[in-house]
């Protein structure tokens, strides 16, 4: 068996499956069992000034027939006293002193705020911090989240004001509401963080009820931005994982987040230089159980590849990810339809023909029956039709050999300028 044991800027827990600051760790009982079910480690609710939430608060995307593809949330941090959480964090780690506890925290942009949390909770037995600077709604408003997650300059603040004080290691939770990512992550390296993590939550508004008018969800008649979350972000959260991962000013670790939901995208995140994950919108949606499946695929995944430790997997895709500018233009596939599979649904044909490049030909064989066939000289290799083929196997994006060199934008540039 792989070993499974992750280390995040020196916190170590069983495995890289973690819960994140959510309301699947919103209590000592939560916590304690996501830890009985395998979570190798759980982020606290994001701790602060207790706040009221309202009801109606979360929403969710339905997409051609899949249950939550996204989630949207207008919750904020906890809304249960200090005190109860600090013990229920200390009777937590008691219980399960070899799984990492990293408490989320969140208060106003002062030194004396963050030291005195700090404080109080490193007292609890944490085994880290993380800050969070990311969420969009509520706590913006109030200046604190993304509001100070969008500025790199009191990102590094804060940093360091929470630096001159914390004992464990800090992590600062970055938001996605923001130009370029890599800003804040530089600024919280320069701060002294000792990781990031990323992606919190984005701006967003799940819908509109087209029968009554009211923005979905809506409290009392009136609606909100708030958080989106799921499968549908995870895109999103890779890209900046990995723009984070590559800048030479961050070089530091990273806890990957946003819309895992299988032992699959669990390797994508680390593959692209997350040292573990966080999990939460399919915790939520299915359960605390499904880290069973996480723990197994990764298991039988690294076992399949060789590979004695799941830290072998981290960063190893980071230097294949590149600026447009860097791709080889001469590089050509083209597409092959596998007649003996494709089923004549004309789907590709019919993409190909409206949106793409009229590529893709219908005819008929010697005995009357239909196939299509893709023009290879035509064919600009842009994947659609075997993006929308609904089966397996059907379509093949196959290398076209042209002779041709290696040739990047940016090398063909330099050689007209060299001219």
């Amino acid at each position: 068996m792989a070993d499974l044991i992750s280390n995040l800027a020196g916190i170590t827990s069983p495995n890289p499956f973690w819960l994140a600051s959510a309301p699947p760790t919103n209590s000592g009982y939560q916590v304690q069992r996501a830890f009985e079910a395998g979570w190798g480690g759980a982020v606290w609710k994001t701790l602060g000034e207790p706040i009221m939430n309202s009801t109606s608060r979360f929403a969710a995307l339905h997409f051609n027939g899949k249950r939550v593809a996204g989630f949207n949330n207008i919750e904020l941090i906890s809304d249960r006293p200090l005190d109860v959480n600090l013990q229920e964090i200390a009777d937590t780690k008691k219980r399960f002193p070899n799984h990492a506890i990293v408490a989320s925290l969140m208060v106003e942009p002062k030194q004396e705020k963050w030291h005195e949390i700090v404080k109080r909770v490193e007292a609890v037995g944490v085994d880290g911090l993380e800050l969070n600077f990311g969420c969009p709604h509520g706590m913006a408003e109030r200046g604190m989240g993304s509001a100070s997650g969008q500025v790199p300059a009191l990102v590094e603040q804060q940093t360091v004001w929470v630096k001159e004080v914390a004992t464990t290691p800090v992590i600062v939770k970055l938001t996605p509401n923001i130009t370029d990512i890599t800003a804040t992550a530089e600024a919280a390296a320069q701060g002294g963080a000792d990781a990031i993590s990323l992606i919190n939550t984005i701006n967003s508004l799940a819908g509109v009820d087209i029968d009554t008018w009211q923005t979905i969800p809506n409290v009392d008649g009136l609606g909100t931005h708030g958080g989106y979350c799921g499968p549908a972000v995870k895109p999103i959260a890779l890209h900046m994982l990995g723009d984070c991962a590559r800048h030479p000013n961050v070089n530091i670790p990273i806890s990957g987040i946003g819309g895992i939901a299988t032992w699959q995208d669990a390797v994508q995140f680390l593959l692209m230089g997350a040292s573990n994950v966080q999990v939460c919108t399919a915790a939520m949606h299915h359960g605390f159980r499904i880290v069973e499946d996480l723990l197994d695929g990764l298991s039988a995944y690294l076992e399949e590849k060789g590979l004695a430790s799941v830290q072998e997997l981290v960063g190893q895709s980071v230097h294949r990810y590149s600026e447009w500018g860097n791709l080889n233009l001469n590089h050509q596939v083209v597409a092959r339809i596998n007649r003996d599979v494709c089923i004549n649904c004309n789907k590709c044909h019919i993409s190909c023909e409206d949106t793409a490049h009229q590529c893709i030909g219908r005819y008929t064989d010697e005995n009357g029956a239909p196939y299509l066939k893709v023009d290879e000289d035509e064919c600009v290799g842009c994947n659609l039709c075997s993006i929308v083929c609904p089966v397996e196997g059907a379509i093949a994006m196959v290398p076209k050999p042209n002779g041709l060199p290696p040739m990047s934008w940016n090398e063909r540039q330099a050689a007209i300028a060299n001219d």
